[in-house]
């Protein structure tokens, strides 16, 4: 507390204004969060926490902000998903293939939180190797969800694979939290928790080739609530058999937020949306298992010695990896093999660009789409842990714009009649992000989404 207010609970611009006018100093902000932090250490959230660190790097924030060099995140202490590579603090992307690896070098997103002047809090517990839909892969245990359900029954999966960064968000133990995106694995856990989740488009990165360099605007200076003559699309293939009524009819409020706001609300279709899931679910293991091939025991991480090389491979991979994991390099190694390469692998990167297509034409016509971002509340961890296909299918709203590289926001906007969070999705074009972020605004103002979780979060 700090005049009588609590720090934890503020939004990332309130605590930027705060330190700024000299209310609180960057230590006395991570003091609190790692008191915070304490309370809620039950909920599984983080794999390492770091509050040594965090106060050493808040000290040294303070220090820089009375030479007034302030940068954008001045202070600001955040979580960050334990698939990035952080210099001398244990990376594990939640698997016993790398349980104690300590990278020497700094992966390059969380190089720039560190030069903005962001605070590491720890690193957040997720999805072995961001591959599920509810972080109950995680070779640490799962996080829970900081909601409950109304009977207080069962703890609930906070969604994945940033599953940890969603949930500490939600559980006010930071302000914000670094995940990945490749298939839902921000805005699905955004959504169970009851939170924001943003997939932006990729800024550049000079040691990644595939990236693309065009300019970040200032969002904050271009984007407004005022969506006046905008053009919303509602895509009718989001509209799926079994959706609970209550998601429809959220999903109808928004857009009637959006219409009274001065927005132009239009039917529109993507008729390869269907495709997308099993599309998505032959190029992603396929990719998995060419990227995991590196994990073999000899170079870092879990070995498992043996005089036989390959059975030192086999072994090795057998006992480091997760059930999950295994079944994806299976079936990316299946459908890369000889025979099957063109019936599979090639087919869905042809259909991936249909995929495009089909948003690239919608976009002549539209400025943004809005979609619910999932097909349900959240599950009880769990639940779907022996059925992987229905586990798959909460990324149905979230799988098509990872496919086709769009950026999507997932926003808090209601409740289940269980009392738990239910999130909309605004898709937008590349590089759009203003777009989104002034209809997301709008959105919020509407929804007024201010309930508190109710923790189910155990003694630690």
């Amino acid at each position: 507390m700090i005049g009588g207010k609590s720090l934890v609970g503020l939004s990332l611009t309130e605590m930027r204004d705060g330190m700024a006018r000299g209310d609180f100093s960057s230590v006395e902000l991570v003091e609190s969060h790692i008191s915070a932090t304490e309370s809620i250490r039950g909920l599984g959230g983080y794999i390492t926490e770091t509050p040594d660190l965090a106060l050493e790097m808040a000290a040294a924030s303070d220090q820089r902000r009375k030479r007034n060099e302030v940068g954008l995140l001045e202070g600001i202490p955040l979580a960050i998903k334990d698939l990035f590579c952080t210099k001398d603090v244990t990376t594990t992307a939640a698997s016993r293939m790398l349980d104690g690896f300590t990278p020497i070098y700094e992966s390059t997103v969380t190089a720039k939180l560190w030069n903005a002047g962001a605070v590491l809090m720890g690193k957040a517990n997720m999805d072995e190797f961001a591959m599920g839909s509810s972080n109950t892969t995680s070779n640490f245990g799962p996080a829970t969800n900081p909601w409950c359900h109304a009977d207080h029954t069962e703890p609930l999966a906070p969604g994945g694979s940033s599953g940890g960064s969603a949930a500490l968000v939600g559980a006010r133990a930071v302000p914000g939290a670094l995940g990945t995106d490749t298939g839902g694995s921000i805005r699905q856990p955004a959504a169970f928790c009851g939170v924001v989740g943003m997939k932006p488009t990729a800024c550049h990165d000079p040691r990644d080739s595939t990236s693309v360099d065009v300019p970040v605007p200032d969002y904050e200076a271009t984007a407004s609530d005022n969506i006046r003559g905008l053009r919303v699309g509602i895509p009718q293939e989001y509209s799926v058999t079994g959706m609970p009524s209550e998601i429809k009819e959220l999903w109808d409020l928004g857009a009637k937020w959006l219409s009274d706001a001065g927005a132009e609300i239009v039917e529109v279709t993507l008729p390869h949306t269907k495709y997308a899931l099993p599309t998505y679910y032959i190029i992603a293991p396929a990719e998995a298992s060419s990227n995991l091939a590196r994990y073999d025991g000899v170079k870092y991480g879990f070995r498992v010695p043996n005089d036989d090389l390959n059975l030192q491979y086999e072994q090795t991979r057998g006992a480091g990896f997760g059930a999950e994991v295994k079944r994806r390099i299976m079936i990316g190694t299946y459908v890369l093999s000889a025979g099957y390469y063109d019936a599979y692998y090639l087919r869905a990167q042809k259909v991936r660009n249909l995929i495009f297509k089909d948003f690239e034409e919608v976009f002549q016509k539209v400025d943004v789409l809005l979609t619910p971002t999932t097909p349900n509340e959240a599950f009880t961890i769990g639940e779907k842990l022996n059925d992987p296909v229905s586990m798959y299918l909460n990324d149905v709203f979230t799988v098509p714009a990872s496919l086709a590289g769009l950026p999507a926001i997932s926003i808090p906007a209601g409740l289940s009649g269980n009392g738990l969070p239910l999130g909309l999705q605004l898709i937008s074009p590349p590089f759009q992000e203003t777009v989104l972020f002034s209809a997301a605004s709008l959105l919020e103002s509407c929804a007024q989404f201010v309930a508190e979780p109710k923790t189910m979060a155990r003694e630690s």
